[in-house]
């Protein structure tokens, strides 16, 4: 309860007092726009690994090696299954690179806190919506020509069961699109730290996220790319039973 109360009150106080600094995201963007991405992911960055501290997190790191072959000006789609909120934090810490993710059109919603989704460049999606999801892939695809990076979850929500839920493919494109290496990510006891806790609790846990050699969907034809694309679920399962 402790944990979550001094949490609550760091997240609360570092998203109020540093707001000043989004509208100055906000105006760089305009004139160069990777470099505002660079600065919000060292801020929230930042601001994550002091959350991971409160919580008491300890995160054990496999296949780092994997993204050191990717040159760190170019986009990944990072795609993973999908645990909890932690997903996207724990990720933002350990990437050493910008990142933003596909983000549910609920979330622009959220008053003060939308603004730094934003920032890290969050792509808002509209699943119900085939036309406004094309407009988001088209988006995240521009994204990551400019060497964004972005994380996937294809299950569309937070799961917490051992198996997986089917994967939604339509974001793949991005990657294929934009000629960047795909990366899977699985991620063991995320759901621990807060989830299977709440709405009381943040625990201390060891969790573990490993991250896949780099995939190239767009040197592939279409045939291989769906091949490789049905095989993502399984893969990610793999590693998944590897933790254990």
């Amino acid at each position: 309860m402790i944990r979550v109360i001094i949490a609550a009150i760091y997240a609360f106080l570092a998203v109020v007092l540093l707001y000043p600094y989004h509208i100055y995201l906000w105006i760089l963007s305009k004139k160069d726009q990777y470099k505002s991405w660079y600065k919000s992911w060292k801020l929230v960055k930042g601001f994550f690994e002091g959350l991971l501290h409160i919580a008491g997190t300890k995160v054990e790191v496999r296949g780092a090696e994997n993204l050191a072959k990717v040159p760190k000006e170019q986009g990944i789609l990072f795609i993973g299954n999908h645990r909890s909120y932690f997903d996207i934090i724990i990720l933002q810490t350990i990437v050493g690179r910008p990142m933003g993710f596909i983000a549910k059109k609920e979330f622009k919603k959220v008053p003060l806190f939308s603004s730094w989704v934003t920032d890290i460049g969050a792509v808002f999606m509209d699943r119900k919506d085939v036309r406004a999801g094309l407009e988001s892939i088209k988006t995240g695809t521009e994204y990551m020509k400019n060497g964004l990076s972005l994380g996937l979850y294809p299950e569309g929500t937070r799961n917490h069961k051992k198996e997986m839920l089917p994967f939604k493919k339509g974001g793949y494109r991005m990657a294929k699109n934009a000629e960047c290496p795909i990366v899977l990510v699985a991620a063991t006891g995320f759901d621990d730290i807060f989830e299977n806790n709440k709405p009381f609790g943040l625990k201390k846990k060891h969790v573990i996220v490993e991250f896949s050699e780099p995939i190239y969907p767009h040197k592939m034809n279409k045939e291989e790319c769906n091949k490789v694309y049905d095989e993502f679920p399984e893969r990610i399962q793999a590693m998944l039973d590897s933790h254990k």
